[in-house]
C-alpha cells in the first residue's frame, strides 16, 4: 500500500469522526440549548426554526446545509484544491447524513455549561477537518480561501460575520438564546484558532558554529530559506553564525529537532511573527 493511499485511508477515518462529533453537537448542544452554531450552519438552523415556528414547514438541517454549500464548494474546488475540495463534501455530506439519523438529545444540565462544552466539541470537529486539510464547508470555505490569499488567519473575522446571524435569530426568538450563541460560537473560533497552526509562523535565529551542517539538515525537513550572517560572541569575543528563518507554527519542533541533531550545541530562539510581507513558500492545498 503506497503512501497516498494509507494518508487517504487516515483522512477518511478522521473525517467519519470529525463529521460525526459534528452532527452530535448539533443534535445534542446546539438544541438543547436552543443555540445557533453561526455561519451557514447557523442559517440553516435559523431557516429550518424560523419555517417550523412561522409555516409549520419542516425541512430538514442537513439538507439545508447541503444546498447552502453548492456555491462555496465551486469556489475552493476552483481555488483552493481538488483534494480538499473531495474531502470537505464528504465531511459536509456525512455532517448532513448523522444530522438526519441520530437522535436529538435535551440535557437539563446548566446552561452555561451546555454552550462552553458545546463551543469546544464544535471547535474541535472544524480543526479535525481542518488538520485533515479538509473544511466542513460553509464560512470554513470561505475562511480557508481568504486564508490562502492573505496568508493569516481569518477565522476571527468570521466571527464578526457571525454577530449579523445572531442578531437576526435574537430578533425572531430571542436576545437569551442569541446571547448564548454569541459564547458558543467564541468558544468554538478560540479552539479553531489556538490548534490550527497553517496559517501561523514562527521567526527562529540559530546561534551555531555549524552553520552549513545545520542548514542542510534543516533543508531535509522544510523548503523555506534560511539567512547566513555573521556574528560575534560579546563575552567569548569568538565568531559566531546566525541563522535566520521563517516557518509555519507547526514545523518549529521539526526544524529545531534537525537543527539540534547537527548541532547539540546550537542556541535557538523562537518568536511569533504576526505577518510577512514578501515571499513566503506555503504548500498549497491539493
Amino acid at each position: 500500500m503506497n503512501q497516498t493511499v494509507k494518508k487517504n485511508i487516515k483522512t477518511t477515518i478522521v473525517i467519519i469522526f470529525s463529521a460525526f462529533l459534528s452532527a452530535l453537537t448539533i443534535n445534542v448542544f446546539v438544541y438543547s440549548g436552543g443555540f445557533f452554531p453561526g455561519g451557514f450552519s447557523g442559517i440553516s438552523v435559523l431557516i429550518n426554526r424560523s419555517l417550523i415556528q412561522y409555516t409549520g414547514i419542516d425541512i430538514p438541517y442537513g439538507l439545508l446545509y447541503v444546498l447552502m454549500n453548492v456555491f462555496p464548494t465551486i469556489l475552493v474546488y476552483k481555488y483552493v484544491g481538488k483534494r480538499f475540495t473531495t474531502f470537505s463534501i464528504l465531511q459536509y455530506g456525512l455532517t448532513s447524513f448523522f444530522t438526519l439519523i441520530l437522535p436529538v438529545v435535551k440535557l437539563d444540565y446548566d446552561i452555561i455549561l451546555i454552550t462552553i462544552f458545546g463551543g469546544i466539541f464544535s471547535g474541535i470537529s472544524v480543526v479535525l477537518s481542518l488538520m485533515q486539510n479538509a473544511s466542513g464547508g460553509g464560512t470554513d470555505f470561505i475562511a480557508i480561501y481568504a486564508s490562502n490569499r492573505y496568508r493569516k488567519p481569518i477565522f476571527n473575522y468570521i466571527l464578526y460575520a457571525n454577530m449579523g446571524i445572531l442578531s437576526i435569530a435574537g430578533l425572531l426568538f430571542g436576545w437569551e438564546k442569541a446571547l448564548y450563541s454569541i459564547i458558543y460560537q467564541y468558544v468554538s473560533t478560540q479552539v479553531i484558532e489556538s490548534r490550527y497552526q497553517r496559517y501561523k509562523f514562527s521567526t527562529l535565529h540559530m546561534i551555531t558554529n555549524h552553520p552549513e551542517e545545520v542548514s542542510q539538515a534543516i533543508f531535509k525537513s522544510t523548503r523555506h530559506g534560511i539567512t547566513k550572517l555573521q556574528a560575534e560572541g560579546m563575552y567569548s569575543k569568538s565568531e559566531k553564525t546566525m541563522l535566520y528563518m521563517v516557518v509555519n507554527a507547526f514545523e518549529v519542533n521539526d526544524v529545531v529537532s534537525a537543527a539540534k541533531e547537527a548541532d547539540p550545541k546550537i542556541f535557538i530562539t523562537i518568536s511569533k511573527a504576526d505577518k510577512i510581507v514578501g515571499n513566503y513558500y506555503l504548500k498549497p492545498m491539493e
